[in-house]
């Protein structure tokens, strides 16, 4: 479930097709810098306000529903305009203060300045959005519930993924800057487990007292690129991961000697390699520094042992709520097989193998599904098994066996489900069929392909990333006969 870019496709931010200009129109009316009063009137997939000026859609990062702004032009584009407050005329009831100063600076904590319920309101209307724009067959009528949030929507991020930099002569560990590589140093960030933040900010110091090189993207030399943290909520044990822009590692043993005094809840020290500038945040190389290569999280009374690149969700209080949700739209009986597409480490096939058949999964990543047949060996689940390939390729050779799925549960990243895949589901047509989506725009998309087999019988949302304009969704449907 990889984030999404922030402002990638305009045209998923709201109803605004019937409203377009000619660009003609636009680039010759509206000017950088250009100040002009706006009412915003709802917000965007990415948490912008949305307003017209002349007619034009307006995207105005921070502003809120109901609010009049001073908005100042920053972007002209042919079919909309972005814009930042140059001050605010009338203030929505729902803004707050958010606990992070650089909220406004880089991506994850889009809404927290906007009040928890408000948020939760936002993100079922983030569906609806989708839905208006790509129109499945009988949007209108599906049911759409209310977003299932949290009591405490902070501290809940298990796993930090940082950049490491040299900002005024200091180490620095944080997140760009919205659209550019500069990068923010984070001391402290409220979404996070705190373990992951201490965890985080020690490396950061030990880094900078042993003289450890820094990655300098501009001259493309250094080493330490970026660290990652990640924490088991249920075992308290932490991984850490040091990406670096060389297999060589100065200072290694001052540094591993340091963690295992200081930082005993760090049982696993792995170091990925990732040779120069890339886009791309891991390497193909990984190897095992100090400890073991995995650490152990439970859930739902299994126990998982995690990788370094194995996918686990990173909202556990959640993740809880979403397999439960996941479990009751299935409603499995004991003679029925499943498929498990987009399995990870198995979490959510191992949690469904107690009331199946047969459970049938697939990742990409060799580690994740080596993880999920150790996770089922673990927990002494004989009935599941994981292969390693795309879903679109694996489900067609599996029917080609004559294999035929009772029920399917996928879970794709953001990018949606292949079209092959939708091809797949929908001749090997399994009775039940959920789709847990962490992205409303694609999967608004697939289901107008998926319609053709299946009805809607509801969607209900759930906020894995409070603070954030990302939205889950759980769908279940029923197969049309």
């Amino acid at each position: 479930m990889k984030p999404t870019n922030h402002y990638p496709n305009r045209r998923q931010g709201g109803h605004f097709q019937k409203r377009q200009q000619p660009q003609a129109a636009v680039q010759s009316t509206v000017e950088l810098g250009q100040r002009f009063p706006l009412t915003i009137k709802r917000l965007g997939i990415n948490g912008e306000g949305i307003g017209y000026y002349k007619h034009v859609i307006t995207f105005v990062k921070g502003a809120l529903p109901g609010e009049v702004v001073v908005a100042e032009v920053t972007a002209v584009h042919p079919r909309y305009l972005e814009a930042k407050i140059r001050k605010l005329r009338k203030i929505s009831p729902d803004r707050v203060d958010p606990q992070d100063a650089y909220a406004g600076e880089v991506g994850g904590f889009e809404l927290e300045h906007l009040d928890y319920p408000a948020q939760l309101k936002f993100k079922q209307d983030v569906v609806r959005q989708a839905l208006e724009k790509y129109r499945p067959t009988g949007y209108q009528h599906y049911d759409i519930r209310p977003t299932i949030g949290m009591s405490m929507p902070y501290e809940y991020r298990n796993k930090a993924q940082f950049q490491v930099r040299v900002l005024d002569g200091h180490v620095a560990a944080g997140l760009y800057r919205e659209n550019s590589h500069d990068l923010v140093d984070l001391p402290t960030c409220s979404v996070q487990m705190p373990v992951t933040m201490t965890v985080m900010r020690q490396l950061v110091q030990w880094l900078e007292e042993l003289q450890v090189p820094i990655y300098d993207e501009a001259h493309n030399s250094g080493i330490v690129k970026t660290i990652v943290v990640r924490a088991a909520a249920t075992t308290e044990e932490v991984q850490v991961v040091l990406i670096t822009n060389t297999p060589k590692l100065p200072k290694k043993h001052q540094l591993l000697m340091k963690i295992a005094e200081k930082l005993p809840m760090v049982v696993s020290v792995m170091q990925n390699v990732n040779v120069g500038k890339t886009s791309l945040i891991w390497g193909e190389q990984t190897t095992l520094l100090a400890g073991k290569t995995t650490i152990t999280d439970a859930l739902d009374g299994l126990s998982f042992d995690l990788s370094a690149r194995a996918f686990f969700q990173l909202n556990p209080h959640q993740t809880k709520k979403l397999y439960r949700l996941t479990r009751e739209a299935l409603d499995l009986a004991p003679n029925e097989t499943l498929v498990d597409a987009y399995s990870g480490v198995g979490t959510i096939g191992l949690s469904l193998a107690d009331v199946a058949k047969e459970v049938r999964g697939m990742d990409t990543i060799p580690a994740a599904v080596a993880d999920a047949n150790a996770n089922a060996k673990r927990n002494g689940i004989t009935n599941a098994r994981y292969e390693v390939g795309p879903a679109e390729e694996l489900l067609p050779q599996w029917l080609a066996t004559g294999f035929a799925p009772d029920a399917m549960v996928v879970d794709p990243p953001r990018t949606g489900l292949d079209n092959v895949l939708i091809d797949a589901i929908l001749q090997s047509a399994p009775e039940k069929l959920v789709y847990i989506s962490c992205n409303p725009s694609t999967l608004a998309q697939d289901l107008r392909e998926l319609t053709r087999g299946y009805q809607v019988d509801y969607i209900q949302s759930i906020d894995m990333f409070p603070q954030t304009a990302r939205c889950e969704a759980v769908v279940r449907f029923t197969k049309r006969h």
